[in-house]
């Protein structure tokens, strides 16, 4: 198993936790950035706060400045990023006020990020979520003006024209239909020349393991009882009420990252990918700036203790929040050492 411990600058503060592979901080990922050394970066991967019309709980910006906010990170990302490596970006839609019109923020991002900022755009994604309620409540529900919006843009920025990536590492499973024509291709289809010319007979019927997959990735947001939430329920702490989906940073990590890679979430949450990595050997960084969600994120590394073990280490982290750090990677019959336990005052 990899146990290093990604290389920072030694002007990060103290992680809150951290685990065999990463750490959590607490602070302004723009001033945790700013530390960081340049090109040490391969990944940053996040789903920032959406410039919506209405505040959220978990402090998203107003539309009118959300661009320039936003661009901010991208420029610290870009200079922390590996010339090889990634920037991903998952946006939501919105509307503009009062008015059954798009707003054009995301595209906005997407601009500035290449213009100003100096990313390319290395593929644009669109995740589209089928669990999603409809929304907004004035133009679907109630005048039906609209259709539910269930896509969220995802762009794929890059610091360089030539980024690491393998889509090998996230072929899709093959249809029923497919693997049958793999059985005996010849008994099912005989391909033809495409109407531009293009001859297909060449390699049609060899298995490649998967196929390619689109860049409309589908993935329902219906967690509903993960060790995440049986732990959030037994210290009696809400959920993150903007999770995404593992299955999001999921398909970025393996495709764009290498085992032993470092990626960083800048918006962290309740981070969703700092456990991706765990699960996959990156090392990671999660920074987030709300002390709540940072204690609250730890419970997706615990699913190794007994319940009161979970307690204690809880109330310990939300005690001591950004002043001590705790290791989650050790075996719960080691977590009384004092290696591993929460040291300090």
């Amino acid at each position: 198993m990899i146990r290093n411990r990604p290389s920072l600058s030694d002007k990060l503060p103290t992680p809150v936790y951290r685990t065999n592979l990463g750490a959590a901080h607490l602070g302004n990922s723009l001033e945790l950035l700013a530390a960081m050394p340049t090109e040490s970066v391969d990944l940053v991967v996040t789903s920032p706060p959406f410039a919506l019309l209405r505040q959220k709980i978990y402090g998203n910006k107003d539309q009118t400045e959300y661009v320039d906010w936003l661009c901010e990170f991208g420029v610290q990302v870009r200079r922390v990023l590996k010339e090889s490596g990634s920037f991903v970006l998952d946006l939501g839609g919105a509307y503009q006020r009062g008015v059954p019109v798009r707003s054009l923020y995301q595209y906005r991002v997407l601009l500035k990020m290449c213009d100003e900022v100096g990313m390319f755009l290395a593929e644009e994604f669109f995740w589209h979520n089928p669990a999603k309620l409809p929304s907004p409540i004035e133009w679907v529900n109630k005048r039906k003006i609209r259709a539910k919006d269930s896509v969220n843009t995802v762009w794929w920025f890059s610091k360089s024209e030539w980024p690491k990536a393998n889509v090998r590492n996230v072929l899709a499973p093959y249809s029923e239909r497919m693997k049958t024509l793999l059985k005996n291709p010849a008994a099912f289809y005989k391909p033809k020349d495409r109407p531009s010319g293009h001859d297909i007979s060449k390699g049609f019927g060899t298995d490649n393991g998967g196929a390619i997959p689109s860049n409309l990735l589908q993935i329902p947001n219906t967690e509903s009882n993960s060790a995440y939430l049986r732990n959030c329920k037994l210290v009696a702490l809400p959920g993150h009420p903007a999770r995404f989906p593992a299955a999001l940073p999921e398909f970025f990590i393996k495709f764009l990252t290498d085992v032993g890679d470092l990626v960083v979430d800048i918006f962290a949450g309740s981070n969703t990918t700092g456990r991706v990595c765990e699960n996959h050997g990156r090392r990671w960084l999660a920074m987030e700036l709300d002390p709540d969600y940072v204690v609250g994120s730890a419970l997706r590394f615990m699913e190794h203790l007994p319940e009161a073990k979970v307690r204690e280490t809880f109330e310990k982290l939300r005690t001591r929040t950004g002043r001590v750090p705790t290791d989650l990677s050790a075996p719960a019959t080691l977590f009384d050492a004092p290696r591993v336990g929460v040291v300090g005052g």
